[in-house]
């Protein structure tokens, strides 16, 4: 029997088809990949299910009963909990209060009895978490631990997963795919989103792959290859295998010695940083995030000030730095502006689009529809706001007006953050040709098989400090994740 089945699925926002007629059946005790790009229509499918979007069109059977599913509620009444990227906690309340919160109907409650249930749950399901431990306190391998016991605790039998290996580390991924494993074989039904084709090969079952909003292909991941997937989710053939040019280094670019740096709270994050990086080289600096990757690429773009230590440009200008954010949203682009106006945030004042302090309309459209063109930004328009764009879209954007001066270094900070592997695809191929043009490239990412593929070097941090520099050649992927995890060289 059928566990969930979507029967012609349709939701529109305005004009915009976010689903179309999308029939899909989820099968008991398994786990169902969900693929697509950027704005296929995943996550609004995801929220039709959970409750959080009701649709236009269409009919939902639970165990071929048709059943509507009003609000999030309503879905957890009914067995579905979904467990968000980004992690819905309180952090300063205990892993038992945030668990049990909203569930507790009473006047009196008793806390020591609860912690003894989340213990027992804990235990059942080989999710191992202190019950009495603040959630601040917690890594967020754990934290997100704490996030599937709260849907387990609300008896939830289908579980949904928003990219939920975003910000774990290797260790915490393999041992997520365990836990998985196991509720799976407990009877547990799971919908996994991911745009790591790797991991859904590894752990699911199934796969549907939408574009476009239409469902065009489900599969087993037995009869599938990552290269088929690849090609369904964008419609062409996606070389999944980076080819870099012969590494030939130049002159150094950039000239960083005994770096410290503080964070917001004034607390040293950055301690004792030493490298130099030459032209047409890539550093890769790999590690957890929070280890203060942040705080070392806004120092080096000149953005916050240092504790101590220098950072040098030899024989180059400070002003020619293209920095990609972390955060294309809050730190990349103003949202509210539009394609032409972002893409000229940086030089708006200089010629030739600003002629005695006035605008100059015709240069400035020009120069986005030609940036438009040479990046592959999907859109109708250059007067489109950047906030109506797919976060692949927004992220070419970023890229486009970064690279636009040719710049001596290019700081990458999670470039391919979020987006599929399609825009993955197109962010490798153009940092690549930056480095054939001789940019030197500082390439941070939580990805790890991303920085070994686009590397020449790779540092490893932790906890502030580079614990080594090594050749991407030659490190082994056991290794990397040996020192991101605090293990000695």
């Amino acid at each position: 029997m059928t566990y969930l089945r979507l029967e012609n699925i349709t939701k529109c926002f305005g004009s915009f088809i976010a689903n179309d007629n999308i029939s899909l059946n989820i099968e008991p005790g398994k786990i169902h990949a969900i693929l697509g790009e950027n704005g296929a229509g995943k996550t609004t499918l995801m929220n039709i299910i959970s409750g959080l979007e009701q649709p236009d069109n269409g009919k939902i059977y639970l165990l071929e009963k048709p059943i509507k599913i009003t609000s999030p509620h309503e879905a957890i009444k009914l067995g579905i909990g979904m467990i968000h990227q980004h992690f819905m906690l309180i952090p300063q309340l205990t892993v038992t209060e945030n668990i049990i919160l909203g569930t507790e109907n009473c006047w009196y409650l008793n806390l020591h009895q609860k912690h003894q249930e989340i213990a027992a749950l804990s235990q059942i399901y080989g999710l191992e978490v202190n019950p009495t431990a603040k959630v601040e306190n917690l890594p967020v391998g754990i934290q997100q631990r704490v996030e599937i016991l709260k849907v387990l605790y609300r008896q939830a039998k289908l579980l949904i997963l928003d990219e939920p290996t975003a910000v774990l580390t290797l260790t915490e991924i393999e041992s997520l795919i365990a836990i998985l494993r196991q509720l799976a074989a407990a009877g547990n039904t799971i919908i996994f989103i991911s745009h790591k084709l790797e991991e859904v090969m590894q752990l699911c079952d199934t796969v549907t792959v939408l574009r476009r909003g239409k469902v065009v292909a489900t599969t087993t991941t037995q009869a599938a290859t990552p290269q088929q997937l690849a090609a369904l989710m964008v419609g062409r053939e996606v070389d999944l295998n980076l080819h870099k040019s012969p590494l030939l280094q130049g002159k150094t670019v950039l000239s960083v010695q005994g770096l410290q740096v503080a964070d917001d709270r004034g607390i040293n994050v950055v301690r004792d940083v030493s490298f130099q990086l030459q032209s047409g080289e890539i550093l890769g600096i790999a590690g957890v995030d929070g280890n203060g990757q942040r705080e070392l690429a806004d120092a080096i773009a000149l953005l916050r000030t240092i504790q101590q230590g220098t950072i040098e440009f030899p024989n180059q200008q400070t002003e020619i730095i293209g920095y990609i954010p972390e955060d294309r949203q809050t730190m990349g682009l103003v949202l509210q502006f539009n394609i032409a106006q972002n893409l000229i945030l940086k030089a708006f004042k200089n010629l030739p689009f600003c002629r005695q302090f006035l605008l100059q309309k015709a240069a400035i459209t020009q120069h986005a529809q030609a940036a438009i063109q040479v990046f592959d930004i999907r859109t109708t328009s250059e007067n489109i706001q950047v906030s109506q764009l797919s976060g692949g879209n927004q992220q070419k954007v970023v890229l486009a007006r970064e690279l636009a001066r040719e710049p001596a270094l290019i700081i990458a900070m999670q470039p391919t953050r979020g987006l599929d592997v399609g825009a993955t695809e197109a962010v490798h191929l153009r940092l690549l040709a930056e480095r054939d043009r001789g940019a030197a490239i500082l390439y941070i990412s939580t990805e790890l098989e991303e920085v070994m593929k686009m590397s020449d070097r790779i540092a490893v941090i932790y906890r502030g400090e580079f614990v080594a520099i090594l050749d991407a050649q030659t490190a082994t992927i056991e290794e990397i994740g040996f020192l991101m995890a605090g293990g000695v060289k």
